[in-house]
């Protein structure tokens, strides 16, 4: 049965995927006590990566932030596997994004709303968390963007 998150991600027209599987040496979530600690996620849907390139070059910024967002979901469900209820979760304490970036984009911060304002629209004032948008020059599979998430959970 899903929980109030999961009621919310459908009320939203959007449905928790499944994990991505890893593509080396490393597991898509750890949890340490009450946190959660998600691996870097690329924005895979369905087992494959939605679109390849850099950021201002061949993924406009818009793409982008949408990508982003697809990476929340995939830190959400890779969460859910560790912490069992995505409603365990107290609040999200960071986020990490990547933005493979042409020379020139400077909007990282823009793009990697996309993943904020899910975890915003889908967890409420327990989305609000510290942030960094990093641009990169390359990441795996050449995603233009890749978001670790980091939660705290309530209980033990």
């Amino acid at each position: 049965m899903a929980g109030a998150v999961e009621a919310k991600l459908a009320e939203l027209g959007l449905a928790l995927p499944d994990v991505v599987p890893p593509l080396a040496s490393y597991q898509p979530a750890v949890r340490s006590g009450v946190y959660v600690y998600t691996s870097g996620q690329l924005p895979m849907v369905d087992g494959k990566l939605a679109v390849t390139g850099k950021v201002g070059a061949e993924v406009t910024p818009d793409e982008a932030k949408e990508l982003a967002k697809t990476c929340a979901l995939n830190a959400l469900a890779a969460v859910k596997s560790v912490a069992g209820d995505l409603d365990r979760i107290a609040r999200v304490v960071k986020v990490v994004g990547f933005v493979a970036s042409a020379t020139d984009f400077t909007g990282q911060p823009a793009v990697i709303n996309g993943a904020s304002e899910l975890l915003g629209a889908v967890l409420g004032d327990k989305g609000v968390h510290a942030r960094s948008a990093v641009g990169v020059a390359v990441l795996p599979l050449d995603a233009p963007v890749e978001v670790e998430v980091q939660v705290e959970l309530t209980g033990a």
